[in-house]
């Protein structure tokens, strides 16, 4: 099973212009060393192996967005934030593809 194909996906242009959503909230699931080098404007670091404590906070937003690097363990955490009734969408090519749009960055 290709997690990609299952987890609900945007783009990085489409989450820029989402995460400014009063109800929305924009999460980088990288490892805090990773997130201090820099991360997408406005996210909020939540390392993916502690996901699972953020859950009842996140379940306040009605969107989530969910960055990573890449795109892989964003993918991760969206599949378990949505096991946990949580409405998440994956950043689809992460950090990485947000840097190269020009997107604003922290």
């Amino acid at each position: 099973m290709n997690l990609f194909k299952t987890v609900p996906t945007v783009s990085v242009a489409e989450a820029a212009a989402a995460v400014t959503a009063k109800d929305a909230t924009f999460i980088d699931v990288r490892t805090p060393e990773e997130y201090a080098e820099g991360h997408a404007a406005g996210a909020v670091n939540v390392p993916l192996e502690k996901i699972g404590s953020a859950v009842e906070h996140l379940k306040q937003f009605s969107k989530v967005y969910v960055i990573c690097r890449t795109g892989t363990r964003s993918a991760v955490a969206v599949s378990k934030l949505l096991s946990a009734r949580v409405n998440a969408f994956n950043v689809s090519g992460g950090t990485m593809e947000w840097l190269q749009h020009g997107l604003p960055m922290d």
